[in-house]
């Protein structure tokens, strides 16, 4: 069961560096937002594959919390670029 946590994390880590990739070679505002959610969502699937390889619920309550702040984050910023881009 061990090589499938370890592929999953390695699966993980790779996504976040594509991810980074992209938040750092933009080239628009949207796709580094778009790059930090993603990034947020793979935080969220590292914590639960951590949760599920060491049996304890124990951070579910992070995993929670940390999830709808990006969502609410992600949410925000497109409504406020869809505000700027209605007043061009």
């Amino acid at each position: 069961m061990n090589t499938v946590y370890l592929v999953t994390f390695s699966l993980l880590v790779l996504a976040g560096l594509l991810s980074l990739i992209r938040l750092v070679r933009g080239p628009r505002t949207l796709d580094r937002v778009l790059a930090i959610d993603v990034l947020v969502v793979l935080i969220v699937a590292g914590v639960a594959v951590e949760m599920a390889m060491t049996g304890q619920g124990m951070n579910l309550s992070l995993l929670v919390s940390v999830a709808l702040l990006g969502f609410v984050g992600s949410a925000s910023v497109v409504r406020l670029a869809e505000r700027k881009e209605g007043h061009r």
